[in-house]
């Protein structure tokens, strides 16, 4: 009977608290969005088993000597894992569309103003009392607004390493649900004409613009910004590798086998942040909040940018491709081609909403350098 006793005191049933039982389902809840429902499967499955892992009493794999502690400590915590991250999505993605029509930097850019407006919104709520934010916590949180999961992962790394896993399961939950999001938004701000307005064809880009925007991509923005050296310096080698010509091999293995690990581990480290500890709290239900905002606002301000740019253009410009200035590639670019299908059949949209949506990648970056300048 001792025995018997001994092994119950020491199994997980016996040790469980209500907060981590909590946080068990709440990861099965991940499991099911991202399995079922196919909501970033790649991301949302790895971390909602690693906060099982991490939330099983007495297994230690998220502690100190554990393998996710570990991963964290190696990948996270240096800013290793969402670089690498960074990387891969250089040398996936086609800045062609951006090279072609350059002017959708502004709509980009403008995509980005979710970001500032929820830093301020998170340090309003502060002053009033409402929520307990430093204006660290405030700056990593509001990258969400960008909805570029790996830089808001390498912000809150830095910024707010106790915040991570509620900043980066609101990252990755606000990208997957970009399609529920995003049109109602698009709908209220444009009228049915603007919707239909037709955009002239992109001119093809030179194999030889396509080298040199990388480089000078980084000299430029790098050099006036050192801060966002790092993430737009892997981004911009990613994508030299994918357009140089010269290293198909390593522009394959990045675009494959190498971002897939990563992600794999990046997944895992992330959901070892998911504690009951840490994610079960008031703070986390105001990231929650805060995020769904941030990414209204920054879908919002693009397809206005998108409206004043169409008034004062020559040729004309469909707001509906502001929308995709959120750094959620490629999925921001397809729900606007798919709105805009909605009101004109004919219209394609998908290329044009494509250079808004690498410019807002590149948003991001330059948002994250400057939260992290002024705020370290």
């Amino acid at each position: 009977m001792e025995l018997i006793l001994e092994i119950w005191r020491g199994s997980g049933l016996y040790q469980i608290t209500g907060g981590q039982a909590a946080m068990l389902l709440i990861c099965l809840g991940l499991l099911y969005l991202g399995i079922v429902r196919k909501f970033e499967p790649l991301l949302l499955v790895t971390i909602g088993f690693g906060g099982l892992l991490s939330n099983i009493p007495g297994a230690g794999i998220a502690e100190p000597g554990g393998l996710l502690y570990l991963t964290y400590e190696v990948g996270i915590k240096t800013g290793a894992f969402p670089l690498i991250i960074f990387m891969g999505v250089g040398a996936l993605t086609d800045f062609g569309p951006l090279l072609a029509n350059p002017r959708t930097l502004f709509l980009g850019a403008a995509a980005q103003f979710g970001i500032f407006a929820t830093l301020l919104g998170a340090l309003g709520m502060t002053e009033l009392g409402v929520m307990d934010f430093t204006l660290k916590e405030a700056a990593a949180i509001g990258i969400i607004g960008g909805a570029d999961g790996p830089t808001a992962i390498y912000v809150s790394g830095m910024l707010a390493p106790q915040l991570l896993g509620a900043i980066a399961v609101a990252a990755y939950s606000y990208m997957a649900l970009v399609p529920i999001i995003q049109p109602p938004i698009m709908r209220l701000l444009t009228t049915e004409d603007e919707r239909k307005i037709h955009m002239v064809q992109l001119r093809d880009v030179s194999k030889t613009e396509r080298i040199l925007f990388p480089i000078l991509l980084l000299l430029l923005v790098a050099l006036l910004l050192p801060t966002a050296a790092p993430l737009l310096g892997m981004l911009a080698f990613g994508n030299l590798m994918r357009e140089c010509g010269v290293v198909d091999r390593l522009s394959d293995t990045t675009q494959n086998a190498l971002i897939n690990i990563v992600t794999i581990f990046l997944g895992l480290s992330v959901g070892s942040k998911l504690s009951a500890d840490q994610f079960l709290s008031v703070e986390t239900l105001g990231i929650l909040l805060l995020g769904v905002v941030a990414f209204a606002i920054g879908t919002a301000s693009g397809v206005l940018m998108g409206k004043v740019m169409n008034k004062v253009s020559h040729n004309p410009i469909n707001p509906l491709i502001g929308a995709a200035g959120v750094s959620a590639v490629p999925m921001a670019a397809r729900v606007a081609n798919k709105v805009g299908l909605e009101a004109n059949p004919h219209n394609i949209l998908l290329m044009h909403a494509m250079g808004p949506n690498v410019a807002g990648v590149i948003g991001s970056a330059i948002a994250a350098g400057i939260m992290i300048m002024f705020t370290t």
